[in-house]
């Protein structure tokens, strides 16, 4: 196999989408497997959708996911430039070649012609599509209504006799009626190229070998074929991966979630784990870990395994992993990941940030085993940072509405002052002394403890709890909630 070239091509007018990442992220396998490169190539000719951030936005997505290319924005390559946008002239030149050679001609037809034509062709029950009107201009009537002012689209010549078949890597050979197609608009009015044409030119210049795309491009594919023969260039290897459906198999939108990298880093997902779920989105190697290394994958990466069928997106399966990696990935990288987080939580200020660094790791290590995102796991740090000033409603109701509650918890916060040591051991030996020495069930008194100490019913190990709040703060907790509960019962 010659040198594999392969890239991915967003268009900035969004942040990046999670099939786009997962497209980055199969051409990524495909070009390390194989020793070759990914370029990244910014399609930024559609200026009216454009968003200001979102080539920013993209890149920071790519690196989060540890997705690196090695030609594009930020380092350059021997193919620039790597926005299309900067590269009209090319397009031009190459648009210009085609009409030379009479295979592209200049198509003055207004939008309200296109319109009517299409309507007639409604009417009669035919093919919907561009009737070649403007063939017929002579190349010097063309000159001369462009000299006048008028400014053409370019359209490249299709046959309408025949058919084209295209090989694809996943799909195998699908072929396409050239009667369905029409006479491509190459480049518009405004000097802009189309799509299609870009996507070609770019392509070819910059030596890609293989184009691996969402299936919906698949439809682009046959008049991009006819754009490669046209303009002489040698065509890549195509492969279309699955789409993704949201999971009642429709088109996956804003309604099913987040839908966008960004987002999922937002809500606290990790970026090993959003790699890892979108690693099998339509991949299979048929191995039972659900848990892998972009290495291992990359070593394993074959379009014989690449599905033909959408993939659903499946949220819930995306939260389980990373869980798997909130809990197993060293606590010095969930810390860091956590920082954002916590500061906008105003647990720490910046400045006391390093300060508190190996205590916030220490209830990094208690919290993270019952959490799935660094969200939950801030939601769930908060008590040790802020004083308790309510108790969860329910548990409230349950664990501290007995007359029994506040006399049991006084008993417990009276041993745990007694103890010289305090740490898990030793607070725990000292409440199961206390429930023996009562004959009570170890509820009753450890039920209303954890709402003292945290106001939830759900928490950490209540004596790793315990240690980490440390015995000053415990007793005063206590105290409060015995308070609360008696005044509760005036």
């Amino acid at each position: 196999m010659d040198e594999v070239r392969v890239r991915f091509a967003p268009s900035p007018t969004g942040y990046l989408h999670i099939g786009g990442a997962r497209t980055a992220l199969f051409n990524w396998f495909f070009a390390r497997k194989h020793k070759g490169k990914l370029i990244l190539r910014i399609e930024d000719t559609d200026r009216d959708r454009l968003k200001e951030d979102s080539v920013s936005q993209i890149l920071t997505s790519l690196k989060w996911l540890g997705i690196d290319w090695d030609e594009g924005p930020e380092c350059g390559g021997a193919y620039g430039p790597y926005y299309q946008f900067e590269r009209l002239e090319i397009y031009k030149r190459e648009a210009q070649r085609l009409v030379d050679e009479d295979k592209a001609y200049y198509c003055f037809c207004s939008t309200e012609d296109l319109a009517k034509t299409r309507e007639e062709q409604k009417e009669k029950g035919l093919v919907m599509g561009y009737n070649g009107k403007c063939r017929k201009v002579s190349k010097e009537e063309a000159l001369r209504r462009i000299a006048a002012g008028e400014k053409p689209v370019i359209r490249l010549k299709v046959s309408t006799e025949g058919s084209i078949t295209v090989k694809d890597l996943i799909h195998g050979e699908v072929t396409f009626r050239l009667d369905q197609l029409d006479d491509l608009i190459i480049m518009k009015s405004n000097g802009i190229p189309a799509y299609n044409f870009a996507c070609v030119v770019d392509d070819h210049k910059m030596k890609i070998s293989h184009v691996i795309r969402a299936e919906e491009h698949l439809s682009n594919t046959p008049k991009q074929v006819l754009l490669y023969q046209a303009l002489g260039y040698e065509p890549v290897k195509f492969a279309h991966i699955s789409m993704i459906l949201a999971p009642d198999h429709t088109k996956l939108s804003k309604r099913h979630g987040a839908t966008s990298v960004e987002e999922f880093r937002e809500q606290g997902f990790l970026g090993q784990a959003i790699v890892n779920y979108l690693t099998f989105l339509g991949w299979s190697t048929g191995d039972v870990d659900e848990i892998v290394t972009p290495a291992s994958s990359i070593e394993k990466f074959d379009f014989a395994q690449v599905s033909k069928k959408a993939a659903i997106y499946d949220t819930k399966k995306l939260a389980w992993i990373n869980g798997q990696y909130m809990n197993s990935l060293d606590i010095e990288a969930i810390y860091e990941a956590a920082i954002p987080f916590i500061l906008a939580k105003n647990l720490v200020s910046p400045e006391k940030l390093e300060s508190q660094k190996e205590e916030i790791k220490k209830f990094i290590s208690a919290i993270r085993p019952r959490v799935k995102t660094l969200v939950e796991l801030v939601e769930g740090m908060e008590y040790f940072f802020f004083a308790v000033d309510t108790y969860d409603e329910k548990g409230r109701q349950k664990h501290m509405s007995d007359e029994q509650a506040p006399v049991l918890l006084r008993k417990g916060r009276d041993v745990l002052q007694k103890l010289d040591v305090f740490d898990v051991q030793h607070t725990e030996e000292a409440y199961r002394q206390l429930i023996d020495s009562l004959q009570i069930k170890g509820g009753l008194l450890m039920h209303p403890t954890r709402l003292a100490l945290t106001g939830r019913m759900v928490s950490p190990g209540l004596f790793d709890v315990m240690e980490l709040l440390g015995k000053e703060r415990c007793l005063e907790r206590m105290d409060k909630a015995i308070r609360f509960m008696e005044k509760e019962k005036i």
